[in-house]
């Protein structure tokens, strides 16, 4: 849209580089979805967008997240592998990542009798939001919770809030897997505002939570392909920088000149003097990750995660604080 609320055109719309070979999945089929083999009998999906995960046992199919715009087409992927494993497509649980919308809003289409597992901070926000699309887990836990289906196992593990107030790790260790939505974008930078997390510290800290686990496998929740290690790695690079930059720009940016321009229109000092903190710290990290991450030269994108970042140095850590002689 421009600002006036008209639609754009491609010609005034900004071009960007090529996305990093290495940052895409592989080729979607006709429905428009991917599914494939993380390991064993452990599967993903991906829309190349958003990503969901089953587990085909013995006795049923334990499903991790319902994007809805995967929606039916989990279904159809679930049947895709039982049909070809010999297994049954029947879904006995669901686990829920975290109580966004985003992730979660295709829960309803798994049917009525199904399992549906979370942390006790996912239930109490899915009964708040009353939204029939995503029925409130039945099976809740505060801190650690395995997950025994068909001679399978799960460890979920809830670690403090990150991207949401109950955002959850889910270890699969017989399956070398590491599943943990809307922290890394496996080859990709973030979007707005960390991934429009609400913890900014606990948002710094998770890969670091993740990487603790013994794993091989990614699943992110985002985009289009898996991810490894190395992938979590260069995602705590890259924010491990903005923060590098965050304080070089802090203590060099001088609030004063603009409370001298704009004197009692306060919020439009700070405006001024954030903005510029935010543009200079912003300014390395795009130039170093263009080309390396996709979308890394959207500069909104890093943007926005700087201000976030900043701002939680700032208010969090006390980092740029002025003391008033």
């Amino acid at each position: 849209m421009t600002v006036d609320g008209t639609a754009g055109t491609a010609d005034s719309m900004p071009d960007y580089v090529p996305i990093p070979p290495s940052s895409l999945g592989p080729a979607l089929n006709e429905q428009g979805y991917h599914v494939g083999r993380v390991e064993r009998n452990l599967f993903w999906v991906t829309d190349g967008t958003y990503q969901a995960a089953f587990l085909a046992t013995e006795e049923g199919v334990v499903v991790f997240d319902a994007p809805p715009t995967i929606g039916h087409n989990l279904r159809r992927a679930i049947d895709e592998m039982a049909h070809a494993e010999g297994t049954t497509n029947k879904v006995t649980h669901l686990v829920y990542s975290h109580h966004h919308a985003d992730h979660t809003a295709a829960a309803n289409l798994l049917g009525d009798d199904v399992i549906r597992i979370g942390h006790e901070d996912t239930r109490r926000l899915l009964l708040r939001d009353n939204d029939p699309t995503r029925p409130a887990p039945d099976v809740t836990f505060q801190e650690n919770y395995t997950l025994k289906v068909g001679g399978e196992r799960v460890e979920l593990s809830f670690q403090g809030p990150n991207h949401s107030p109950d955002n959850i790790f889910m270890h699969f260790p017989d399956h070398d897997a590491m599943m943990l939505v809307d922290i890394v974008n496996s080859g990709w930078v973030p979007i707005f505002n960390l991934n429009l997390s609400e913890d900014v510290p606990g948002y710094i800290d998770a890969p670091g939570q993740a990487l603790a686990y013994p794993w091989k496998h990614y699943i992110g929740g985002h985009l289009g392909r898996l991810g490894t290690r190395a992938d979590v790695e260069l995602h705590q690079q890259y924010i491990a920088d903005i923060v590098e930059s965050s304080k070089d720009a802090l203590g060099k940016v001088d609030p004063t000149p603009y409370f001298v321009k704009y004197g009692p229109n306060v919020w439009a000092a700070v405006k001024g003097y954030l903005g510029a903190v935010t543009e200079l710290a912003t300014r390395p990290v795009v130039a170093k990750y263009t080309g390396v991450l996709g979308s890394a030269d959207v500069e909104e994108f890093t943007y926005s995660t700087t201000f976030m970042i900043m701002q939680s140095m700032r208010l969090d850590l006390g980092a740029g604080s002025q003391v008033h002689p």
